[in-house]
């Protein structure tokens, strides 16, 4: 006969959440109102019944592959228990569950930045959101460690344990001020020319430049590379000449109405499906969550191409 499997302890569950989340002991003492030396012997007592390390005691204080693991699992055990309270009317919602539920998503800067916040608008008062930015082909990584509850990303395979819903693509057209164009590119938008024209890009993981440039030339380049990573400024600084880069089309309208921007390529463009994967429950709180970003994409970005 097999050995019944102990349920693993609420408390211990949600000490290790909230260091992981807060990135220290100390913070999270604070956050659960407890000492720095309850929340040790919470976490402690977990290692102990998992029989492995879970959390790295370092600045700030990371999971272990199997410290992931349980951490995802406190915080599903605390959303499905938010909203059974919920449903049977708060009553079995006890002084320590008082406060609003946190929703931890990810999302890719442009988005953050353009389609996305018309889905929190009117969220319940009793919600809050903690959203990680990062790049639409890294996200699915923070699902996959139990960072986030759900994430927007261009992967659409779902990470273990989690649902993943077509969101629509995010068209990006490559543009430059009208005097960077004239001395750069001068003549066709060839291969040489893209090797030599200085390119901006969010950051090292922002591989839309490269991505546009290779499948417009057949090969890849190997331009010069400034990293810019703030939306406003690397629009900025596209406009004052600093190179050239990829833009979504939502927000490109009045820079090219007045002309501060220019196409480079009128009949290129990039497109980038974006998908939204969750954590496989189905609790009111999610369900609502995935609904408003499934309504707000719907209205922004472009229907993925036909398979």
């Amino acid at each position: 006969m097999s050995t019944p499997v102990r349920p693993y302890d609420r408390e211990q569950l949600r000490a290790l959440a909230t260091v992981l989340d807060e990135g220290s002991f100390e913070a999270a003492a604070a956050r659960l109102h407890l000492t720095p030396s309850a929340v040790s012997q919470r976490v402690r007592a977990l290692e102990q019944r998992a029989g492995r390390v879970l959390v790295v005691r370092s600045r700030p204080c990371r999971a272990t592959d199997d410290g992931a693991v349980l951490a995802r699992l406190a915080g599903q055990v605390a959303l499905l228990e938010r909203d059974a309270a919920d449903a049977l009317g708060g009553g079995a919602r006890d002084a320590s569950d008082s406060g609003p539920v946190r929703l931890a998503v990810a999302v890719n800067a442009d988005s953050l930045s353009s389609w996305f916040p018309a889905a929190l608008v009117g969220l319940p008062a009793d919600v809050l959101v903690d959203l990680r930015r990062e790049d639409q082909d890294r996200t699915a990584a923070l699902l996959r460690d139990g960072s986030v509850t759900a994430a927007v990303t261009s992967d659409a395979h779902p990470v273990q344990g989690c649902r993943v819903r077509p969101l629509g693509a995010m068209r990006y057209v490559a543009v430059a001020a009208p005097a960077f164009r004239d001395r750069w590119f001068p003549g066709p938008l060839d291969a040489a020319a893209l090797d030599r024209a200085p390119v901006v890009a969010f950051n090292r993981a922002d591989a839309l430049q490269h991505r546009f440039a290779e499948r417009l030339v057949g090969r890849a380049v190997a331009p010069p590379v400034h990293y810019v990573p703030s939306n406003g400024a690397f629009v900025a600084l596209l406009a004052a000449g600093l190179g050239w880069g990829m833009v979504g089309e939502q927000s490109l309208a009045p820079l090219l109405a007045d002309g501060s921007l220019v196409v480079l390529a009128p009949d290129g463009h990039l497109d980038v499906p974006l998908h939204w994967q969750h954590w496989a429950l189905r609790t009111p709180t999610l369900d609502d969550l995935t609904d408003r970003v499934v309504r707000a994409a719907r209205t922004a970005l472009r229907s993925p191409p036909a398979v």
